[in-house]
Order: C-alpha cells, then structure tokens, then sequence
C-alpha cells in the first residue's frame, strides 16, 4: 500500500516551523509551542495535523493578528533544513495558510497580503475561499487584479483558489450555483504563458461543467473560436469529465457525436479471480459496422465494489481511432488492483465496460479477492 501522505509531514513539521519562528522572535517559546502542536498528532491525518498546528500558532503568538502575522511572514525567510518530507517542502507552509483563513478574517488588506506571499511559497487556495464566503465582492475585485499578476503563483491562484469543488477543501456553494464570477476571472486566464496557470483554468472549468453541463459547453464552443493550441488544450481537458460522464455536448464538441456503429469481440479479461494488490488485463477488439469511416473515442469503465457492497464506476482513458470501414482495432488495458491512498479494493464481482462514444458496451466481470 502507498505510504499515507500524513507521513511525509510529521514532527519535523512543528520543530521547523518553531526554529524558524524563534529566529525572528526570540521570545517564541518553541517547547510549549511543539509540546501543544504534538498533542494527539500520531493520529490525525494530514490536514488536521496541519490545523493543530496553526491552532498552536494562535497560542503561541502574540494576541494582536496584525504583529503575528508579520512575524509568521518574517520566519519564512529562514532556511527551513527540512528534508523528511521529499517532494513535499511546500506543504510547510500548510499552517500558515491554515492561520490565515481562521484568524485573519477581520483583517482583510493584511490577510490579502499574506496569502499573496504565502501563495508563492505553497499555496494560499484554501485560505482564499474563506476571503471569498465572507467578503466576496472585494475578494474578487482583488483577484481580478491579481490575474494579470507577474507571479504565476499569483495569477494561479485565482484559477484555483476560486474552484467551486476544490479537493481537500469545502465547496463553494455560491459559486457553484451561480458561477459567473468566477467565469469572469477565467476569461483573463485562459491564454495565460503559464501551463501551470493553464491547468488549473481547466481544471476549474471542469469543476463548473459539473454542476452546469450546459454552461460548460457554451463557454468551451466560445473558447473554441479563434483558439490557439495551448488553449484548445485548456478546453480538451476541461471537457474531460464531462466526456467520461458520456455527455452527449460535450461529446460532439469534440467530434465524438454521432452514435457509433460498431461491434465488440475477442473479449478478453484474465485473470478472471485476481487478488488484491496483483492486476488484471482488460483486452477486445472494436469493428466499424458502418460504410463510412468512423472516429472513436474509446474509455474503459470499471465498477468497482466499495466497503458497503454497492459499486461505483470509474472511467479510463483509453484511445482515439478512426476506422475505415469494416476495419478493426485491438483495445486494451492492464488494471492495477494495489492498494492506493485515492483508492482502496475490495473484493466482489467486478463488472467491466467498453465506452464507445459515450455508449457503454459490457465486456463482463472479474471476481476480485482477497488472495
């Protein structure tokens, strides 16, 4: 099983954090403040670990908001020596953020300034959504301005920030039913230089498109016209869910519209009793039935079996093909079944689908185990 994420932020965490705070401010009392971090840490996952420590922050700081943050911000200049949490250093900085958001509300053009550095050295988007649900007006004119920022960092995070369905983070339920503002901040950003930017436009468009299909539809056929390379990307990639939900707009935006006329043979699933933490081979081979050439989009989706018994479906890409007619193109897979932190097997029938088009074709069931 991959290692859990909680692992690569550890006691480590809070040390660092306490040497670097007490390099600014010698009167941080850094034992009190990692004995009160530390305190039912083991058990917590990562993101609690991290609010237990912005919670200690509070304590250990001074009352005045304004003068802690300024020393919070002072520290970030010290070298952090921290090495246990490899390909991880940002997340450091996960407690500042989190200090921001619950603290500095009634504070909002020092806050702002805070995550506008904070958000350079990791990532201010979940303190962000706080600015937005409580004063959203002035969050949003402040990002606008900061969508044409010289930062990436910066300009990123009002893609990101803004999205109505960010994971790890609570919706946005404002913008999830109406999410013209943050459409308007998109707008700025979707020819932005930066691909880092450009992803998360689109992954923001995406999150859209899942409460507002047709919505997603309009503004990615406007995108659409006069559209470089790298922002038809944006769009392909905004699309993506709403492709693998079989979505018949967005399906035809991208030229997969028209329903498929095809057969599916030589249906391939071994082994056929897998174990957990071992893989199984998903392979067939899909025939144009029509007289005209055909383009395919082909996923594979998988209903896995959760805790309670019941299953839920999880599409893969899988390929784009155009056929001649009567041609033929072998399709196939090799399916993990290790146990991962995003996703946990359990055993039980296993139903498996061709998507054609958006058309499910059933390909048949493995039994999965557990040896």
């Amino acid at each position: 099983m991959a290692e859990p994420l909680k692992n690569s932020f550890g006691a480590d965490v809070p040390r660092t954090i306490a040497r670097m705070v007490a390099a600014v401010f010698p009167r941080f009392d850094e034992k009190g403040f990692v004995r009160s971090s530390l305190d039912g840490y083991n058990a917590l996952e990562l993101m609690p670990r991290a609010w237990n420590i912005a919670h200690a922050l509070r304590r250990s700081l001074p009352d005045d908001y304004e003068k802690a943050i300024q020393i919070l911000l002072s520290s970030l200049e010290q070298k952090s020596e921290r090495t246990a949490a490899a390909g991880m250093g940002g997340f450091l900085f996960l407690p500042h953020v989190f200090f921001v958001a619950e603290y500095g509300l009634e504070h909002f053009e020092v806050s702002m300034r805070a995550q506008y550095v904070l958000t350079q050295r990791f990532t201010a988007e979940f303190s962000i959504r706080r600015y937005l649900e409580r004063h959203q007006a002035v969050t949003l004119s402040r990002l606008m301005e900061w969508a044409t920022d010289p930062s990436e960092d910066v300009r990123r995070l009002v893609s990101e920030g803004t999205r109505p369905r960010l994971p790890w983070a609570s919706r946005l339920r404002a913008f999830q039913a109406d999410p013209s503002p943050v459409l308007a901040l998109l707008e700025r950003l979707k020819d932005d230089p930066s691909l880092y930017v450009r992803r998360s436009v689109a992954n923001n468009l995406n999150d859209i498109g899942k409460d507002h299909p047709a919505l997603l539809v309009a503004t990615a056929k406007r995108w659409m016209v006069g559209a470089t390379e790298e922002r038809r990307w944006i769009i392909r990639h905004a699309l993506r869910s709403a492709v693998k939900r079989g979505e018949s707009g967005a399906l035809g935006l991208l030229g997969f519209g028209e329903a498929p006329r095809v057969s599916v043979a030589k249906v391939q699933i071994a082994p056929q009793r897998p174990a957990i933490g071992s893989s199984v081979a998903i392979a067939c081979e899909i025939a144009n039935r029509a007289s005209v050439v055909q383009r395919l989009l082909v996923d594979l989706r998988v209903h896995y079996v959760k805790a309670n018994g019941v299953q839920r479906p999880k599409v893969f890409k899988l390929t784009q093909v155009e056929l001649a007619p009567r041609e033929t193109a072998p399709v196939r897979k090799r399916l993990s079944l290790a146990q991962l932190t995003t996703r946990t097997h359990y055993p039980g029938r296993h139903a498996v689908d061709v998507v054609i088009n958006g058309q499910a074709h059933p390909l048949g069931t493995f039994e999965l185990t557990e040896r």
